[in-house]
């Protein structure tokens, strides 16, 4: 005689069935909603939690779960549901402002924006101004504004050079 809560039992209509295969053999499934849906057609084929739980690789508790679930709710059920966080401050028309200026512009006493300039420019904390930098890959400091000298002979020690033995034009000796 089996111990515990009598499992309801999981019927799938059509539409629900494919719907749920389809998740486990799409490639492009994540991997976390293919297991649900493989949970869910083990549990439609009136297996046990235990079974399935062993099968699968994953805790009865889990089984579950996603049997309560998509009882509860259908597919719908099986589809991960929003993370709990405080929501977006700065809107897409914001961050897309703050792209253009990152982009065509340069403040009045510099060359390229820094974190902090662009911060004070726009109004937002230089950490929110960093997370949209690296979000779109802008890195301003490495700007294409640089230019090496086409003046083919380089400064001599005496006018302010550097003498660097690694470059090739450098002098040699010393005396």
């Amino acid at each position: 005689m089996p111990r515990g809560r009598p499992l309801t039992e999981l019927r799938l209509t059509n539409g629900d069935r494919e719907t749920v295969t389809r998740w486990t053999r799409r490639p492009t499934t994540a991997q976390a909603l293919a297991l649900r849906a493989r949970i869910v057609l083990a549990a439609a084929d009136g297996r046990s939690n235990e079974a399935i739980a062993a099968d699968v690789g994953v805790n009865t508790h889990t089984v579950g779960k996603w049997r309560r679930r998509f009882s509860e709710q259908g597919p719908d059920g099986l589809l991960d549901e929003p993370r709990p966080g405080a929501p977006r401050t700065i809107a897409d028309t914001d961050v897309e402002r703050v792209i253009a200026l990152t982009l065509e512009s340069a403040p009045r006493d510099a060359t390229h924006w820094s974190t902090r300039s662009m911060a004070a420019a726009t109004g937002y904390s230089q950490s929110s101004i960093s997370r949209i930098w690296r979000a779109f890959a802008l890195a301003p400091h490495r700007s294409e504004t640089f230019k090496l000298s086409t003046d083919p002979t380089p400064p001599t020690q005496e006018e302010g050079g550097r003498l660097d033995r690694r470059l090739p034009w450098a002098s040699r000796d010393r005396g």
